[in-house]
This record gives structure tokens, C-alpha cells and sequence, in this order.
């Protein structure tokens, strides 16, 4: 029986351990510091933004496609197995485009991009601003000045966190063994060892997906992958009751910033999560949530929904994400020199949307 080794159990961990729980002889390891769906991943939106992005081809492309895909019935799969409900917003996303940000000369962009999709099998909508006004009266397009609005109706959204804890159930009904709490300390490749707080652990294979903790383990290998952090905030806030209709609640977007309708596809929504901010680290590498950062990023959710201002906040949050330096992210390869260690980590801003697609090209390299 092949033994593997998962290092990481967030949202990119926890769908490794469950898909390849899936495939009979294998036995499965999981290892992590924290209790799963901390640290990127408990900070996360949830927003994938898949058909509605610019990707048309190549690898970036398929990964989305092979998520999006893959959601559809990951999502209830999990669900008959943990009898839970996770909260999985089917309504699709909202891009608003804002004047002078965009330009009439931008849709025609927009308009290609639809027909792409549609040849592709895939859905856009492009909405004049008395359509958005008509089917999302939450919107203020009175003050704000829109040429117009993207809807993507099979780009999804779902809670981050109750999908992992999911994940870790149905791989634990399957046989894996998850280790919280125990730290990786060192990695070995002659033997196949990795050293924990826990003792010894030898395997026949390592994936890791430690996100920023990814680097440290390359770089006992000799192969270092840089990967550096970039913090996100945002907020969770309480209105008491849905925005407009509450039977259509997308996720919606304007000028990178996201008004997300908490519990979507288990109850109305009565609260939204508004985020995030994107924030690099200092010349001298310290990284800190800049409070006026997350202040604008409010102000422009109220200017989007103004119906936001009579909401009251429940809590601030901050992550950070995990970016690979001078590469595009992620990186998911077999770490040079080695046949037995895989690294799937660095997704960036898109861990949720691509953890399905990781873990199918994760399992071809294994394969």
C-alpha cells in the first residue's frame, strides 16, 4: 500500500485528502500546526471567479473549468456524506463597471469574451445600467456611474470554512488520518522522512500545501520555492434582513472589492461579508493590516449597496495569502530532483477555486 503524506490542511489540503481518499491502496496522512481551514483559508471570500475571468486557454484556463465543474457535485457528494448543509451560492457573480475605470470601448472586450464563453458551453450576461437597476434595485446607479454589468450565473461562491471541515469528515470516513496540532520540522528524502512534533513519519510520498509554510520545507530540499505573503481584510457584517430580493442574491463585485451574501443556498441572507483588501509587505518585510484600507473598502460597499450603512459590524478579519515570487501562481509540480515530493501551494487569491483542479493534477503526477 502506498503511503502519502499531506502537509497542509487547508482548503487545498483538506480537497487533496478527500479526492485521493477516493482512490483504493493508498494511505493517506494529513499534517498540520493548526486545527483545518486556519490561517488563508479561514480568511477567504470564496468568491471564484472563473468563467467571467480572461483566462481562454492554457493551463490557467482548464484549472477553471475543471473546478467549476467539479463543485457542482463535490458539493452535494459531501453533503449526503456529513448530512450538513454548505453554504453554496449557485446565483452566480455580479462585476459592476464603473466609469471612468471602464470605458464603452471596453465592452467590446467583454463582448468577445462572451462569445468565448459561449462556444466554450459557457454563460455571460452584459447588463445596460436599466437592467442592473431593474433586476439589482441594491444598487445604487443613481450617484454611482456604471457603463454597465458582467452577471456570470455558473460562477459560484461558497463558505471557505464549511467546505474544509466537510472535506476533513468525509476523508476521515474514508481512512485518512489527520494529525492537528503536530508541526512539519524537517524533511528528509533519503529515507522518505518527515520529522514532526510527533515523531518520525515515513512515507512513500510527500505533498506538501503548506501555503507560506511551503518555502521553509523546499528549502530543507535544497529547492527552494519562494513564497511570500500578501494580507486581505475583511468584514462581516449584520443587516437584519436581505438585500432587495431575497430569492437572488449574487455575489457582487466593483472595482476589486466584494459585498458576498453570507449563508447563500442554506438560508436568506441577512449578512454580508465586504472584503478584501490586498496589501504587500514593507521594503523590510513586515506585513500589517492598514486600518484605512479596510475603511475603503467599507465605503465602497455602501457607495455599491448604500443599503450597507444600516448594518451593524459583527467582526473584522485579516489573512494572509500565500503568493509565489517572480512565477505565476500556483505552483504545482513534482519539487526538481525529486519523484517522491510534490508541492500544490501559492494559489494566491485563488485556493478555493482551484483545490478541485489541484487535486486532479496532483493525482496524474502520483499516477
Amino acid at each position: 500500500m502506498t503511503h502519502l503524506v499531506i502537509i497542509g490542511c487547508g482548503i487545498i489540503g483538506a480537497t487533496l485528502a478527500y479526492e485521493l481518499s477516493l482512490i483504493e491502496g493508498l494511505k493517506i496522512t494529513v499534517v498540520d500546526k493548526q486545527p483545518p481551514a486556519q490561517a488563508a483559508t479561514g480568511a477567504a471570500l470564496g468568491v471564484m471567479m472563473g468563467i467571467i475571468s480572461h483566462k481562454l486557454k492554457g493551463k490557467a484556463w482548464r484549472m477553471r473549468q475543471t473546478s467549476i465543474q467539479r463543485y457542482e457535485t463535490l458539493i452535494p457528494e459531501l453533503e449526503a456524506i456529513t448530512k450538513q448543509r454548505i453554504p453554496f451560492n449557485r446565483q452566480g457573480i455580479l462585476m459592476l463597471l464603473p466609469s471612468p475605470q471602464v470605458t464603452t470601448d471596453d465592452l467590446a472586450g467583454w463582448n468577445q469574451l462572451k462569445e468565448t464563453r459561449h462556444n466554450q458551453g459557457w454563460q455571460l450576461d452584459i447588463l445596460d445600467v436599466a437592467q442592473i437597476e431593474k433586476i439589482f434595485p441594491q444598487i445604487d446607479v443613481i450617484s454611482q456611474n456604471y457603463i454597465g454589468a458582467i452577471h456570470s450565473p455558473q460562477d459560484r461562491q461558497l463558505d471557505p470554512t464549511a467546505l474544509t471541515l466537510a472535506l476533513v469528515e468525509a476523508a476521515t470516513r474514508n481512512g485518512v488520518n489527520f494529525k492537528f496540532g503536530v508541526s512539519a520540522l524537517g524533511m528528509k528524502s533519503s529515507p522518505n522522512q518527515l520529522e514532526t512534533t510527533d515523531g518520525v513519519i515515513t512515507a512513500d510520498k510527500f505533498i506538501i500545501a503548506a501555503g507560506l509554510g511551503s518555502s521553509a520545507l523546499t528549502a530543507q530540499l535544497d529547492q527552494t520555492v519562494d513564497i511570500r505573503p500578501v494580507l486581505g481584510q475583511a468584514i462581516h457584517l449584520h443587516l437584519g434582513y436581505p438585500l432587495a430580493n431575497s430569492q437572488f442574491q449574487p455575489a457582487i463585485t466593483c472595482n476589486d472589492v466584494y459585498v458576498v451574501p453570507c449563508n447563500a443556498g442554506v438560508s436568506s441572507a441577512t449578512d454580508y461579508w465586504v472584503g478584501a483588501t490586498v496589501e504587500f509587505p514593507q521594503d523590510n518585510g513586515e506585513i500589517a493590516a492598514d486600518k484605512l484600507l479596510l475603511e475603503q473598502t467599507l465605503h465602497s460597499a455602501i457607495a455599491t449597496c448604500p443599503e450597507l450603512a444600516n448594518a451593524s459590524i459583527i467582526r473584522t478579519w485579516s489573512g494572509l495569502r500565500p503568493r509565489p515570487e517572480n512565477r505565476p501562481a500556483p505552483v504545482i509540480e513534482k519539487l526538481p530532483g525529486y519523484d517522491n515530493v510534490i508541492i500544490a501551494s501559492a494559489h494566491y487569491r485563488n485556493g478555493v477555486l482551484l483545490a478541485p483542479a489541484t487535486a486532479q493534477m496532483v493525482k496524474e503526477m502520483i499516477f
